[in-house]
Protein backbone atom coordinates (compact mmCIF):
# COMPACT_ATOMS: atom_id res chain seq x y z
CA UNK A 1 0.00 0.00 0.00
CA UNK A 2 1.45 3.44 -1.36
CA UNK A 3 2.11 5.79 1.68
CA UNK A 4 1.71 9.72 1.74
CA UNK A 5 5.63 10.32 1.08
CA UNK A 6 5.23 7.78 -2.22
CA UNK A 7 3.46 10.38 -4.65
CA UNK A 8 4.49 8.40 -7.73
CA UNK A 9 2.17 5.49 -6.55
CA UNK A 10 -0.62 8.00 -5.79
CA UNK A 11 -0.07 8.95 -9.69
CA UNK A 12 0.25 6.03 -11.28
CA UNK A 13 -3.45 5.02 -9.34
CA UNK A 14 -4.36 8.71 -10.94
CA UNK A 15 -3.27 8.12 -14.59
CA UNK A 16 -4.77 5.08 -14.59
CA UNK A 17 -8.26 6.46 -13.50
CA UNK A 18 -8.27 9.63 -14.81
CA UNK A 19 -8.48 11.16 -18.03
CA UNK A 20 -5.80 13.20 -19.08
CA UNK A 21 -7.17 16.65 -18.57
CA UNK A 22 -8.24 15.83 -15.06
CA UNK A 23 -4.72 14.26 -14.10
CA UNK A 24 -2.75 17.11 -15.44
CA UNK A 25 -5.47 19.07 -13.31
CA UNK A 26 -4.51 17.32 -9.86
CA UNK A 27 -0.78 18.02 -11.04
CA UNK A 28 -1.54 21.94 -11.18
CA UNK A 29 -4.01 21.68 -8.17
CA UNK A 30 -0.55 19.60 -5.97
CA UNK A 31 1.75 22.34 -7.54
CA UNK A 32 -0.69 25.61 -6.16
CA UNK A 33 -1.36 23.87 -3.36
CA UNK A 34 2.63 23.40 -2.32
CA UNK A 35 2.96 27.32 -3.65
CA UNK A 36 0.33 28.43 -1.19
CA UNK A 37 1.14 26.08 1.41
CA UNK A 38 5.05 27.64 0.96
CA UNK A 39 3.46 31.29 0.86
CA UNK A 40 1.02 30.78 4.32
CA UNK A 41 3.97 28.65 6.68
CA UNK A 42 1.80 25.68 5.92
CA UNK A 43 3.31 22.05 5.10
CA UNK A 44 4.25 21.88 1.78
CA UNK A 45 4.49 18.31 1.36
CA UNK A 46 1.32 17.74 2.96
CA UNK A 47 -0.26 20.31 0.58
CA UNK A 48 1.03 18.85 -2.49
CA UNK A 49 -0.20 15.26 -1.25
CA UNK A 50 -3.44 16.31 -0.71
CA UNK A 51 -3.79 18.89 -3.71
CA UNK A 52 -2.59 15.67 -5.56
CA UNK A 53 -5.43 13.46 -4.74
CA UNK A 54 -8.25 16.06 -4.07
CA UNK A 55 -10.08 14.68 -6.97
CA UNK A 56 -9.05 10.77 -6.93
CA UNK A 57 -12.47 9.64 -7.10
CA UNK A 58 -14.06 12.00 -9.77
CA UNK A 59 -13.83 9.94 -12.58
CA UNK A 60 -15.02 7.10 -10.72
CA UNK A 61 -18.57 5.19 -11.58
CA UNK A 62 -21.43 7.50 -10.19
CA UNK A 63 -22.66 4.09 -8.42
CA UNK A 64 -19.00 3.39 -6.70
CA UNK A 65 -18.88 7.47 -5.86
CA UNK A 66 -22.29 6.69 -4.16
CA UNK A 67 -21.51 4.21 -2.16
CA UNK A 68 -18.20 5.22 -1.05
CA UNK A 69 -19.89 8.93 -0.10
CA UNK A 70 -22.75 6.51 1.64
CA UNK A 71 -19.64 4.91 4.11
CA UNK A 72 -18.32 8.39 4.76
CA UNK A 73 -18.55 9.39 8.11
CA UNK A 74 -16.60 13.04 7.49
CA UNK A 75 -20.12 15.28 8.58
CA UNK A 76 -21.95 14.08 5.05
CA UNK A 77 -25.13 15.94 4.58
CA UNK A 78 -28.36 14.70 2.56
CA UNK A 79 -28.06 17.80 -0.25
CA UNK A 80 -24.04 16.87 -1.04
CA UNK A 81 -25.40 12.79 -1.19
CA UNK A 82 -28.20 14.14 -3.48
CA UNK A 83 -25.95 16.47 -5.88
CA UNK A 84 -23.82 14.18 -7.96
CA UNK A 85 -21.27 17.24 -8.50
CA UNK A 86 -20.17 16.88 -4.64
CA UNK A 87 -20.18 13.50 -4.16
CA UNK A 88 -16.28 12.85 -5.75
CA UNK A 89 -15.21 14.91 -3.27
CA UNK A 90 -16.58 12.73 -0.22
CA UNK A 91 -16.13 9.59 -1.81
CA UNK A 92 -12.36 10.50 -2.53
CA UNK A 93 -11.82 10.75 1.42
CA UNK A 94 -13.66 7.43 1.99
CA UNK A 95 -11.27 5.96 -1.14
CA UNK A 96 -8.38 7.37 0.52
CA UNK A 97 -9.11 5.48 3.76
CA UNK A 98 -10.04 2.01 2.59
CA UNK A 99 -7.94 1.78 -0.31
CA UNK A 100 -5.15 3.44 0.59
CA UNK A 101 -5.08 3.71 4.50
CA UNK A 102 -4.66 7.21 5.12
CA UNK A 103 -5.56 8.27 8.39
CA UNK A 104 -4.42 11.89 8.26
CA UNK A 105 -7.65 13.85 8.92
CA UNK A 106 -6.34 16.34 8.00
CA UNK A 107 -6.01 15.74 4.42
CA UNK A 108 -9.12 13.84 4.63
CA UNK A 109 -10.61 16.87 5.59
CA UNK A 110 -8.46 18.85 2.58
CA UNK A 111 -10.26 16.46 -0.18
CA UNK A 112 -13.49 16.26 1.50
CA UNK A 113 -14.28 20.27 1.56
CA UNK A 114 -12.37 21.12 -1.40
CA UNK A 115 -15.82 21.32 -3.17
CA UNK A 116 -18.30 22.70 -0.63
CA UNK A 117 -15.66 24.26 1.93
CA UNK A 118 -16.70 24.48 5.55
CA UNK A 119 -16.81 26.71 8.95
CA UNK A 120 -13.45 25.94 10.77
CA UNK A 121 -11.95 24.62 7.89
CA UNK A 122 -8.06 23.94 8.54
CA UNK A 123 -5.23 25.92 6.68
CA UNK A 124 -4.55 22.77 4.40
CA UNK A 125 -8.17 22.49 3.74
CA UNK A 126 -8.54 26.20 3.00
CA UNK A 127 -5.46 25.81 0.89
CA UNK A 128 -6.67 22.99 -1.33
CA UNK A 129 -9.78 24.41 -2.05
CA UNK A 130 -7.97 27.71 -3.40
CA UNK A 131 -5.29 25.45 -5.25
CA UNK A 132 -8.08 23.74 -6.86
CA UNK A 133 -10.38 26.98 -8.01
CA UNK A 134 -6.85 28.92 -9.04
CA UNK A 135 -4.72 26.02 -10.54
CA UNK A 136 -2.97 26.91 -13.59
CA UNK A 137 -5.45 24.72 -16.16
CA UNK A 138 -8.06 27.15 -14.88
CA UNK A 139 -9.73 29.44 -17.23
CA UNK A 140 -12.89 30.95 -15.98
CA UNK A 141 -13.60 34.65 -16.27
CA UNK A 142 -12.58 35.78 -13.18
CA UNK A 143 -9.42 33.44 -12.28
CA UNK A 144 -6.81 35.84 -12.33
CA UNK A 145 -8.46 38.21 -9.82
CA UNK A 146 -9.57 35.25 -8.08
CA UNK A 147 -5.55 34.23 -8.05
CA UNK A 148 -4.33 37.59 -6.74
CA UNK A 149 -6.91 37.06 -3.69
CA UNK A 150 -5.66 33.54 -3.06
CA UNK A 151 -1.82 35.11 -3.04
CA UNK A 152 -2.86 38.29 -0.96
CA UNK A 153 -4.40 36.70 2.12
CA UNK A 154 -5.70 33.43 2.92
CA UNK A 155 -8.90 34.48 4.86
CA UNK A 156 -9.27 37.43 1.87
CA UNK A 157 -9.00 34.41 -0.80
CA UNK A 158 -11.54 31.86 1.06
CA UNK A 159 -13.83 34.92 1.51
CA UNK A 160 -13.93 35.63 -2.16
CA UNK A 161 -13.67 31.86 -3.52
CA UNK A 162 -16.85 31.25 -1.18
CA UNK A 163 -18.72 34.45 -2.43
CA UNK A 164 -17.91 33.89 -5.71
CA UNK A 165 -18.91 29.88 -5.28
CA UNK A 166 -22.26 30.57 -3.68
CA UNK A 167 -23.23 33.45 -6.59
CA UNK A 168 -22.42 30.73 -9.13
CA UNK A 169 -24.40 27.79 -7.32
CA UNK A 170 -27.24 30.26 -6.90
CA UNK A 171 -27.23 31.52 -10.81
CA UNK A 172 -27.62 27.60 -11.98
CA UNK A 173 -30.49 26.79 -8.94
CA UNK A 174 -28.19 24.36 -7.95
CA UNK A 175 -28.66 23.17 -3.94
CA UNK A 176 -25.85 24.98 -1.54
CA UNK A 177 -24.88 22.79 1.68
CA UNK A 178 -25.12 24.44 4.86
CA UNK A 179 -21.82 24.09 4.80
CA UNK A 180 -20.46 25.73 2.47
CA UNK A 181 -22.94 28.90 3.77
CA UNK A 182 -21.17 28.89 7.44
CA UNK A 183 -18.23 29.13 5.59
CA UNK A 184 -19.04 31.78 4.22
CA UNK A 185 -20.51 33.40 7.09
CA UNK A 186 -17.62 32.83 9.17
CA UNK A 187 -15.12 34.02 6.56
CA UNK A 188 -17.31 37.08 5.78
CA UNK A 189 -17.46 37.93 9.52
CA UNK A 190 -13.44 37.63 9.79
CA UNK A 191 -14.00 40.07 7.19
CA UNK A 192 -15.83 42.50 8.75
CA UNK A 193 -13.31 42.13 11.71
CA UNK A 194 -10.58 43.37 9.82
CA UNK A 195 -12.38 46.66 8.79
Amino acid sequence: MPKMNEPAAFKQFLKENLSKKRYVHSLNVADMSRELAELYGADADKAYFAGLVHDIAKELPRGQQSSLAARCRINVSQIELNSPPLLHAIAGAQLLIERFGIDDGEILAAVRYHTVGAAGMSKLSQIVYLADLTSADREYKDVKKMRKYAHTSLEKGMFEALKFALADNAAKGSTIPVCTVEAYNEFAMKMKAAQ
